[in-house]
């Protein structure tokens, strides 16, 4: 279970990491997609480096759960648009690495110390 759980890590951690990087360098495909639903070139950045800043808060323990806190609300708010677009599969791709993170979150919640 403990190399499930890390492999599901690093490919959220990757995830959130990309996604991020391609919204900062103002990908095409991601301002068009995005655009369309009134996210302007500094929002669309704003975006992704909060995907970024999370994506790289994921692999230390201390932060895991805030980094994976941020990461789901921006899979959520990608979720939300990719639905109202009809892109099922990505959904479906975006749903499942969101319920991955409240995992993480609940799992890193759980077994954080305790405070002294």
């Amino acid at each position: 279970m403990k190399i499930a759980s890390t492999l599901i890590l690093i490919l959220l951690v990757l995830l959130a990491i990309s996604s991020g990087i391609t919204k900062i360098a103002l990908m095409q495909q991601d301002v068009d997609f995005f655009g369309q639903y009134g996210f302007t070139n500094p929002i669309l950045i704003t975006f992704g480096a909060a995907q970024l800043i999370g994506g790289v808060m994921l692999p230390f323990k201390k932060t895991r759960f805030f980094g994976a806190a941020i990461v789901a609300i921006t899979f959520l708010v990608s979720l939300v648009l990719l639905l109202l677009e009809g892109n099922l599969l990505v959904s479906v791709v975006t749903a499942i690495a969101t319920l991955f993170l409240g995992v993480v979150m609940k799992h890193s919640w759980s077994t954080r110390a305790p405070e002294s």
